[in-house]
């Protein structure tokens, strides 16, 4: 006599997690495998630094670390949904650079300092419009289409401005920059954050619940898995590209104004190579470049591994600044590298 397996009424198997095929259990590993590496990477930078030049594991160093890369983890955030999907998005430093000098000049301007923000984040929104219009409804591929995005960003923030743009000192834009004492350590040994970065740790959790809660971010994985599957299935594909481009352009935004705060300043040269640094913490952190595997959390950890190696290069003080840029590129070497393995085994 046999018997067979009844689905539960939630609609989930009633396999046991050990009772599971081998190939399925395996699979799962993968997916967080480039997470996981990510993770033990910036826990041995940290061991490393604790060990080599001291005062790496104490509350300051971690409010700069936080502070310094706040517009990154936002940005990579955005680049998560991007990629998630197999895309890519190249213009979200020139939308940083025109963002960030039009919102100066308005505010010397005599406009609204909180209207000015508002009209920051928005002008990202309609980049990040304009680009998934390009991609979904016109056939463009992502990389020429964000490129062209990317070109228009740069010069109408160079028609803007060829010279630094100071913020007033009075300005509220620069609130965000205010450092809050978390905790009061010893002499200069303190916990403290800013605005900036409380915004950019919601940008983070409002991102992990949109993939990971909502039928958005299950599309979105679909679409990483095969959008021809998707679209299939009936999901909303094209409302859903055009959504995660505008979701990127608008933290893109954010970015630039949480950024402008904390310089106090803008320039049409700012946030060049930026895309390139998102990009490379997001596959850092672990989300693959052809999509449908990738974790928030782990672009935040990537974002965290690119700034920690900036903290230790500096520490060390006999490697030249330029040398970040090969560290970075061996780094993510060995994660393309890894992603490739990930790939083969599933396949």
């Amino acid at each position: 006599m046999t018997s067979t397996l009844q689905p539960r009424k939630d609609g989930s198997s009633n396999l046991a997690t050990g009772d599971r095929p081998v190939s399925q259990r395996f699979r799962f590993d993968l997916n967080t495998l480039p997470t996981i590496a990510a993770l033990v990477i910036f826990i041995g930078m940290i061991a490393y630094g604790e060990i080599a030049y001291g005062r790496i594991l104490q509350a300051n160093t971690i409010s700069n670390l936080l502070i310094n890369n706040a517009y990154l983890i936002v940005l990579a955030v955005g680049l998560t949904f991007v990629i998630l999907t197999g895309g890519i998005d190249l213009s979200v430093g020139a939308i940083i650079a025109f963002s960030s000098v039009s919102g100066v000049m308005l505010a010397n301007a005599g406009w609204d300092p909180y209207l000015v923000m508002v009209l920051m984040v928005l002008m990202g929104t309609a980049f990040g419009a304009v680009s998934g219009v390009l991609v979904q409804y016109f056939n463009v591929q992502p990389f020429i289409a964000t490129l062209a995005m990317m070109f228009l960003g740069r010069g109408l923030a160079s028609m803007l401005s060829t010279v630094p743009e100071r913020l007033s000192d009075e300005s509220p834009i620069r609130a965000l920059a205010t450092p809050i004492k978390i905790i009061d350590g010893e002499k200069v040994n303190d916990l403290v954050v800013t605005p900036g970065v409380m915004l950019a740790a919601l940008v983070v959790l409002g991102g992990f619940f949109v993939l990971h809660r909502t039928r958005l971010g299950r599309t979105v994985y679909a679409i990483g898995g095969s959008e021809q599957s998707a679209s299939l299935m009936g999901l909303p594909v094209p409302r859903t590209k055009l959504a995660i481009y505008i979701i990127s352009g608008t933290l893109a935004g954010v970015a630039g104004v949480i950024y402008t705060a904390r310089l106090g300043s803008a320039q049409n040269i700012t946030g060049i190579g930026w895309e390139l640094d998102a990009i490379a913490a997001t596959v850092i952190g672990g989300t693959l470049l052809t999509g449908g595997a990738g974790f928030v959390l782990g672009s935040v950890v990537g974002a965290l591994v690119l700034g920690l190696m900036n903290v230790l290069i500096t520490r060390d003080g006999g490697i030249r600044p330029e040398t970040t840029t090969i560290i970075t590129g061996g780094i993510l070497l060995v994660f393309v590298i890894l992603q490739r393995f990930v790939i083969r085994q599933q396949r």
